[in-house]
């Protein structure tokens, strides 16, 4: 599995804000996309106080059983990754592999079900991955979202699970810093022309910010191991805070520390 999250609601070549690949068991994959949707989502108050923890601004039910039916109904005979694509007016799941048979996106939201992978679905639905039925997920993944579109590419050989955002300035966020650490990267980045991509501060890397917080001679190995992250994600993330002046090193490799810039 493939995922990116991209800036505005164009893919880019090489401009993106956060990017991973996932490769292993199902439910690794599964994990890890989900992980991946919900640090790129926005968080919102919903009536909730404003010292409470956001809410997702959609539900995460509708990604764990739009992700469950990608890995599960995928054609495995399509050498192609699923690919995960997070704009800022819509999220993309595409899967290799058009519907098959006789099914239709019609008939797919109104229920109807056909297996291409029996052996794998028997194996999934003694818990592998959170399955609730065959037919069942479509249905319940529109019953928390309705605007979600599907597209049946049969000319690409390829199946489409569009869910659309709300647009920013209508939702009540939660953390309105994100918004606000955006316009600060933006006014940096017109300030340089060397200046990196610009992209907002995502959780996850809110969440190095805090470890560094609370222990600033951290290293990579450590933080790797505190978020449950490669090394590589955490130094990947890690370069970005730097580059847009939210973070600095000093001192030398071994005995530096870091320092967090308000």
């Amino acid at each position: 599995m493939k995922a990116i999250c991209y800036p505005g609601n164009e893919i880019h070549a090489t401009n993106y804000l956060d990017t991973e690949d996932f490769e292993g068991p199902l439910p690794h994959l599964f994990k890890n996309a989900m992980a991946f949707v919900m640090r790129n989502l926005h968080k919102i108050q919903a009536g909730r106080g404003v010292n409470a923890p956001g809410k997702p601004e959609i539900p995460e039910s509708v990604f764990e059983e739009l992700l469950v039916n990608a890995l599960v109904h995928r054609d495995y005979l399509v050498s192609a990754p699923v690919r995960l694509f997070v704009f800022d007016n819509r999220i993309e799941i595409i899967s290799p592999g058009h519907l098959p048979n006789n099914l239709t996106v019609e008939k797919i939201r109104a229920g109807n079900a056909n297996i291409r992978n029996p052996i794998l679905v028997s194996y999934v639905a003694k818990g592998l991955l959170p399955y609730h039925g065959l037919g069942s997920g479509i249905k319940r993944a529109l019953s928390e979202w309705s605007r979600i579109d599907f597209k049946d590419d049969r000319d690409g050989c390829l199946f489409v699970a569009k869910v659309h955002r709300e647009p920013v300035d209508t939702l009540k966020l939660a953390n309105k810093g994100a918004i606000k650490r955006q316009n600060r990267i933006s006014e940096a980045h017109d300030a340089s022309i060397n200046a990196p991509i610009n992209a907002p501060i995502n959780e996850f890397q809110e969440q190095l910010l805090n470890a560094i917080r609370s222990n600033p001679a951290i290293s990579y190995d450590e933080l790797a191991q505190l978020v449950q992250k490669d090394r590589t994600t955490v130094r990947r993330n890690i370069g970005k805070l730097k580059a847009a002046g939210f973070l600095k090193r000093s001192g030398s490799r071994k005995t530096g520390h870091w320092e967090i810039i308000d």
